[in-house]
């Protein structure tokens, strides 16, 4: 199956109002200048911003974005993606989140880092990656229902339980995604302070990371729970996977006319 049949079967089942967004770090020089040769229409920040200001064009318009460490206006993505090493600045700015800047030092140093060495990450709607990347991280932007739908579908998939995520102060999607691909685990965690307004997640998104080499392995989990009864676990048999109605409440029934 490819990435654009998951990307449609997702976007039905789970009614995710985002595309799951691709996210690819480029190591190798050969591999991104076939990306870069192969790929239709790449879009560039005209400025630098935030990594989930990048992820805006790919999970909201559609678009593949490819950039490197100089269109990136975010330290704390920098950090997490190695592009930085820490230095005041860093820890200063998480001073305002903690009781003393010795805190905010220790608080910094225990967020996953990539190798060093990156040349460039992209974002792209996963149904558009096919034939040019496989996901490093499989991201999702989805409100709570549906998160418990993914965990849910990749622990059975795995055989994980508990699952233990990992949020840190001032770094949700950048670090979050991070961690997702650096553990090789899900990881379920809420907007930071910065991704809430400058990623644009007013409506309470919470972020779902799935490593790519495990996506599969939910998908197909999901596709067995669809042939069985339907994508709902809520209400298995249901077409909507968060329809909220009481559990078992005997006045919330339905039936055909003759």
């Amino acid at each position: 199956m490819t990435y654009k049949d998951m990307q449609d079967i997702l976007m039905k089942e789970l009614r995710l109002y985002h595309y799951p967004v691709a996210v690819k770090f480029f190591y190798d020089k050969e591999e991104k200048q076939f990306f870069c040769d192969n790929t239709p229409e790449i879009h560039t920040p005209l400025k630098p911003m935030t990594f989930c200001q990048w992820e805006i064009a790919a999970r909201m318009s559609g678009q593949i974005v490819y950039s490197e460490v100089e269109s990136l206006g975010c330290g704390n993505a920098k950090y997490a993606f190695g592009w930085k090493g820490l230095d005041e600045g860093e820890i200063k700015g998480h001073v305002k989140y903690v009781k003393d800047r010795d805190q905010a030092e220790r608080f910094v140093k225990t967020k996953h880092q990539l190798e060093e060495g990156l040349l460039g990450i992209a974002v792209a709607p996963l149904g558009l990656i096919d034939g040019l990347f496989e996901p490093d991280v499989v991201h999702f932007y989805c409100d709570n229902m549906q998160a418990y739908h993914l965990a849910v579908d990749y622990m059975a998939a795995t055989d994980t339980h508990p699952l233990r995520t990992n949020i840190t102060m001032n770094s949700s999607a950048c670090g979050g995604s991070v961690y997702s691909f650096v553990e090789q685990e899900f990881n379920m965690l809420p907007a930071c302070s910065g991704s809430y307004n400058a990623g644009k997640t007013e409506r309470g998104e919470i972020n779902v990371m799935i490593p790519g080499t495990k996506f599969s392995a939910l998908f197909d989990r999901l596709l067995d729970r669809i042939v069985a009864a339907s994508s709902s676990i809520t209400r298995p048999g249901d077409g909507f996977p968060g329809a909220d109605i009481c559990k078992n409440c005997p006045l919330i029934l339905f039936k055909k006319q003759k």
